[in-house]
């Protein structure tokens, strides 16, 4: 289900400096409270951009004005009986396109992916990525990143990958997103990017609106030595004066962030900057993958509602459905060969 409406991310507060977080009764700065991360900017940065790290007002402008006609456009009413894909006026992005697969694209009544540019400190970003050239960094090996950027959502090839349900990418089976959950946490830009953070004396708790997954954040802890690697790694946190600090490590291989998963480390700052705006900035380690550490930052802005149970699976025919199709195509292409 769609949450609320997040609040337009305009222009923030330019000097945050003097800013003093409230705080909850035992003491934390307080970042509790419901949180959205949905923006029209980009992880990756345009390379005709550059080493730009911002955008004129007049790019800003425009690209907020083409949204809002995108989506001016998309609530129109539909003819029902017009064909798949058939020209409306909206020119889909290519992501959009392809999630619809042969039944067509999501249409704006499935959307809520943001209608602004992401601003960190009043200042609108190009990219999320703070990389020179806002890119992933080149590997170690020289390859580039694998095509399942965002790990846990690549299938595992079309011969065998339905003889079980479990051999199906994890976003098909609705068990987990990373790509919302994280760490590191992003949005997908195409809807429920919200969050819902709970403060406790001794632990955060992060509720994701996407497949409504929690996380929970033990303060002052140690990582586990057990040999176990918990779907979104395993999360310690602690306070750097106003800034919360996450680390996680123990990251499962289907959970890969960019091919990396085995000694990856994530580091995430949290920083109440304004009575609207939560900083976010995220650091990527891992030596045998990358020669150094890379980042990436944004400003959570406050969402105007509550988060809702994200109801996947629930009266869903197709998986069932997608397996038998698949074993019956295989039957019959080794039919032929079996004579």
């Amino acid at each position: 289900m769609m949450s609320a409406a997040a609040a337009p991310a305009g222009p923030a507060p330019a000097k945050t400096s003097a800013y003093t977080a409230p705080r909850t009764p035992f003491g934390q700065p307080d970042m509790s409270g419901f949180w959205s991360n949905a923006t029209l900017t980009p992880l990756t940065r345009d390379r005709k951009l550059g080493a730009r790290l911002t955008l004129t007002p007049e790019e800003t402008a425009a690209l907020e004005k083409d949204e809002a006609s995108q989506v001016e456009v998309g609530n129109r009413s539909t003819d029902p009986n017009a064909p798949v894909n058939a020209p409306n006026g909206l020119e889909l992005k290519p992501s959009f396109a392809a999630a619809g697969g042969d039944v067509g694209g999501y249409n704006r009544g499935w959307l809520d992916p943001g209608h602004t540019v992401m601003r960190v400190a009043g200042q609108p970003r190009t990219s999320i990525l703070i990389t020179p050239d806002g890119q992933v960094p080149a590997r170690r090996n020289g390859t580039a990143a694998p095509a399942n950027e965002y790990g846990g959502e690549g299938s595992r090839g079309p011969l065998g990958s339905f003889d079980n349900v479990e051999q199906r990418p994890l976003g098909e089976r609705c068990i987990a997103f990373g790509r919302n959950v994280g760490p590191p946490m992003l949005p997908n830009g195409f809807y429920n990017n919200d969050y819902y953070i709970v403060q406790t004396p001794t632990a955060v708790v992060i509720e994701v609106e996407m497949v409504h997954d929690v996380r929970v954040v033990p303060l002052n802890a140690k990582h586990r030595t057990d040999g176990l690697r918990p779907w979104a790694g395993d999360s310690v946190g602690w306070w750097e004066g106003d800034t919360l600090v996450v680390e996680t490590t123990n990251f499962p291989q289907a959970q890969n962030f960019n091919g990396s998963w085995k000694n990856l480390k994530i580091t995430e700052r949290f920083t109440r900057t304004a009575k609207d705006r939560l900083r976010y900035k995220f650091t990527v380690s891992d030596p045998d993958t990358w020669a150094q550490p890379w980042s990436g930052e944004y400003e959570f802005s406050p969402l105007h509602g509550v988060i809702y149970e994200y109801a996947c699976h629930e009266g869903n025919y197709a998986l069932p459905g997608i397996l038998a199709g698949g074993l019956k195509l295989e039957h019959d292409a080794a039919a032929p060969a079996a004579k």
